[in-house]
């Protein structure tokens, strides 16, 4: 007896019909990707730390990109040295207080972050101030800047303060937020696997 698919079922496969494109579209960033992590290996390897950011949702994302360097999941990997910006309740709302949402971020990375360290700002939409405000900031700075964002990259995307940019292509803020939590999984794996072969790591070979 042939069983036939019924609505719940072909609603389950819409859904993930949804998130194949924005999934695709990523792979098809991979030399982006690949250029962001090897970029991000150098700074690590220079003594540099991952500074992460976002607000929102895309806080939870920075908080979850941080420990995953910091306390790898998958034993034999090295740990490598992360904060996130928002993790600290104290700072954020007495920055937010006196000098206004914009500057959360922008001011912690002043105090707190080096020239040889890495900034990674998440925006869902591409468009939070206190996002592109802390990406300028660091970039000022000398840090490597490298953002993730949603929809058409907003105006993060078209910022001379990105040095390396990944768009998950998708209006839902959900799907969005799915295809950022693969991209800085890709990024942490591929981060180790250039530190793994330090050789290409050497002032001859920075792109």
């Amino acid at each position: 007896m042939t069983s036939h698919p019924d609505a719940r079922t072909l609603g389950v496969e819409q859904l993930f019909e949804l998130r194949a494109a924005p999934l695709q579209d990523l792979a098809g960033q991979a030399g982006a990707v690949a250029g962001a992590c090897h970029a991000m290996a150098v700074r690590f390897h220079m003594g540099g730390k991952l500074v992460t950011f976002g607000t929102g949702g895309s806080s939870t994302d920075a908080q979850h990109v941080a420990v995953e360097f910091v306390h790898p999941v998958i034993v034999g990997k090295r740990a490598l040295p992360a904060i996130s910006l928002a993790s600290d309740v104290a700072t954020v709302t007495g920055v937010a207080e006196r000098d206004g949402m914009a500057g959360i971020f922008a001011h912690q990375i002043r105090y707190l972050a080096e020239p040889a360290d890495i900034a990674l700002g998440i925006s869902a939409d591409g468009n939070c101030p206190s996002v592109l405000a802390g990406l300028a900031e660091a970039h000022g700075r000398g840090l490597l800047t490298v953002a993730l964002t949603g929809g058409d990259g907003g105006g993060i995307a078209g910022s001379k303060a990105v040095d390396h940019l990944i768009v998950a292509r998708s209006a839902d803020p959900r799907i969005v937020k799915e295809t950022h939590v693969t991209a800085y999984h890709v990024l942490w794996e591929l981060v180790h696997v250039f530190l793994e072969q330090p050789g290409v790591l050497g002032p001859g070979v920075v792109t």
